[in-house]
């Protein structure tokens, strides 16, 4: 199975938040996953564990 990536443009548009919004959450919210850097200044985070996340954060509230 092939890892699906986003980028900060397709994580904020997933929740619909302006695309600095995620680089927030990840200096704010300690649950939030870190970014893979795939190259120099290529960042992106995994869907699984963006999902994984969402998954914890509904399970938390």
């Amino acid at each position: 199975m092939t890892e699906t990536y986003l980028s900060n443009r397709h994580l904020a548009a997933r929740y619909n938040v302006h695309h600095l919004t995620p680089c927030r959450w990840l200096n704010t919210d300690p649950t939030f996953p870190k970014p893979v850097r795939l190259t120099p200044g290529c960042t992106r985070w995994k869907l699984s564990d963006i999902e994984a996340w969402e998954v914890a954060k509904a399970n938390a509230t």
